[in-house]
């Protein structure tokens, strides 16, 4: 037996996999509940979930954030069906994730293909968190003193409302231990040239493609590719290069593209020289041998949460110009260039390979699979004495269960430390917003919190190729928008809620609002109220008395401010427990309350000064 068949054994049997599972139950009747695929009868902060099968039950309360559902980490329990009217049913902790599903089909009326593949995804995540958690236990992963690069790789857990947050379907169990962050695995890209003919490079306009090159893979490396090239009998000025995950080369791209690579359309040039080690996302990587080089977002073939993780075409040749985009907003705007000090991880290199399909049953197996976005490294942008965090590592527990932010809070005290997060993380993607009109999907991964010795300094934004919506006649400069490719309508019949440009301003604020308010902050929310017993309402009016502070400078944005009325009674969030159980024939999104509303604040108020009378 392998050491990888063996500590797969030893994960399955060790209480990891009993803690994982009832995590996975807890965010998947958490988002079932909230997003009304089931209607539990709620009393006493039980909930009590019917089916013809059996009954569960489960212990929670509705939150403050968003009216987010909240449980404890009591576990579900199963009460199965009596024998007859005079036998208690008999009440055991629930075990089985498809089970579960199956006991529910019924009520949630649920697509069946699309149900089947969600219980795969939800034991598939058992799986592979389990090998996580038990690696990291075993080997003593702590957070205390570890740089970026290594957080990236140990803030391991995962998307906290998701319920199949490490599904990652196309992994097995060993591809798990050799590509997962979690491993912390040297892993390296396989290097490949691909005809011009069929091939799309966008670059930045402040790019030196040659240059860049050179630097990115040095001279001698470039000198041997073409080498490699003229080897073949090919002439190396009608290719392009472009790295490939090593998973994907194997298992999408030879079985894929084996007539090109035949042709001479592809050519196999070789493995990697640098090391880089995979972030959170898994398919970006960084670079281990010299971190100041570009991190690589490589096209994966792997479903993951609620998505496959190819590159398609179209954003990765718009990364470039997006980037452009921003950079000149942010460098002529004295808050985000002075003040706020944005950092923005420019995409300055696109690379896709898209041959023309014989048919669109081709193109469902060949789109997007061979491409790479480069990124630059947070590591060319700190300054000396600055540090940095990923924005989820805000609320990651270490091994003892206690928060990575435990240290800063008992430092600087929790009102100035989350006064100083507002006002140096929050600040600018509003700004953004209000003065440009530019929404961004400013989820936890798609933001890095730059601190000195953990107080908030400023923020790094990411991931901007299809993280970014705008309405153009609602833009501030409409003669600067960059010429975008349009999303394919074969793309927006997997993914309904991929698009850059609307006409709804609903569309474009909540896009920010709910990636950003909705997810990650509502988990910081969330977490200090279960941790250090700062309540959520007060977190809230903390943040809208910050953002009033912000909007009382900038009288001139009035109107702006109420055009992304950040303040509306209600909010609108995606459904993502929802996406996985039915087709892609609509947005999946439900209106909710808004913890920044005045309203909302004041009966919070109301009945937070009743409760200690």
């Amino acid at each position: 037996m392998s050491q990888s068949q063996q500590s797969l054994i030893l994960a399955l049997r060790s209480e990891h996999y009993v803690q994982v599972r009832r995590r996975i139950f807890r965010q998947l009747v958490q988002g079932l509940i909230y997003e009304g695929l089931l209607l539990p009868v709620e009393q006493e902060g039980q909930f009590l979930i019917e089916s013809d099968g059996a009954t569960y039950t489960c212990t929670g309360k509705r939150t403050h954030t968003f009216g987010r559902i909240e449980l404890t980490k009591e576990p579900l329990l199963r009460h199965a069906q009596a024998a007859d009217a005079d036998t208690a049913a008999a009440a055991v902790e629930a075990e089985s994730l498809t089970q579960f599903m199956l006991d529910l089909q019924d009520q949630l009326g649920a697509d069946p293909d699309r149900l089947a593949a969600f219980c795969r995804e939800l034991e598939q995540t058992l799986l592979n968190d389990t090998l996580a958690q038990h690696h990291r236990h075993e080997q003593g992963l702590r957070f205390e003193g570890r740089p970026y690069d290594e957080l990236e790789s140990y803030v391991m857990d995962g998307h906290p409302y998701h319920p199949s947050y490490k599904s990652r379907m196309g992994f097995d169990a060993e591809d798990q231990y050799q590509y997962g962050p979690e491993t912390r695995p040297d892993v390296r890209p396989i290097w490949l040239a691909v005809h011009t003919s069929e091939t799309r490079l966008a670059a930045s306009q402040r790019l030196d493609v040659a240059q860049f090159w050179n630097s990115e893979l040095g001279a001698a490396q470039v000198a041997r590719f073409h080498d490699t090239i003229c080897a073949q009998g090919f002439d190396p000025a009608d290719y392009h290069f472009v790295p490939a995950h090593p998973w994907q080369w194997q298992h999408r791209i030879q079985p894929a593209f084996h007539d090109k690579l035949r042709r001479g359309k592809l050519l196999l040039l070789g493995a990697s020289e640098d090391v880089y080690h995979p972030q959170q996302s898994i398919r970006t990587l960084s670079n281990a041998t010299a971190p100041g080089r570009a991190y690589l977002k490589l096209s994966m073939s792997i479903v993951n949460t609620s998505t496959g993780r190819v590159l398609a075409p179209h954003t990765v040749q718009n990364a470039p110009h997006v980037t452009d985009w921003l950079k000149g907003i942010a460098e002529h705007d004295p808050f985000l260039r002075d003040e706020s000090r944005l950092i923005l991880l420019g995409e300055v290199l696109g690379v896709t390979y898209n041959p023309e399909p014989l048919s669109d049953l081709v193109q469902s197996v060949t789109y997007g699979i061979l491409g790479c976005i480069w990124r630059e490294s947070l590591h060319a942008y700190l300054a000396p004495g600055e540090a940095a965090v990923p924005y989820n590592g805000l609320t990651a527990l270490d091994l003892d269960g206690t928060p990575l932010i435990t240290p800063w809070i008992e430092q600087y005290g929790i009102t100035n430390w989350l006064t100083d997060l507002f006002q140096k993380t929050v600040l600018p993607v509003l700004h953004l917003l209000y003065a440009h009109g530019l929404a961004l999907e400013t989820h936890a991964q798609n933001m890095i919190l730059v601190h000195d010795n953990g107080r908030p300094v400023r923020v790094a934004l990411k991931d901007f190729h299809d993280g970014v919506r705008f309405s153009p006649a609602h833009v501030a400069d409409p003669d600067a928008i960059p010429a975008l490719l349009a999303t394919p309508e074969t793309h927006q019949r997997v993914n309904r809620n991929s698009f850059l440009e609307t006409d709804d301003l609903i569309h474009v604020r909540d896009f920010m609002h709910d990636a950003f308010f909705f997810i990650n902050l509502g988990e910081l929310a969330l977490l200090l109220d279960r941790h250090f017993g700062y309540e959520e309402a007060k977190f809230w009016m903390l943040l809208r008395g910050v953002i009033e502070a912000y909007q009382a400078r900038f009288p001139e944005l009035n109107e702006r401010f109420q055009l992304f009325d950040l303040f509306a009674e209600t909010s609108y969030v995606e459904q993502l427990t929802k996406r996985r159980l039915y087709p892609e024939t609509e947005i999946r999104i439900q209106e909710v309350p808004n913890p920044l509303s005045l309203s909302f604040l004041n009966r919070e108020e109301v009945k937070a000064h009743a409760a200690t009378e």
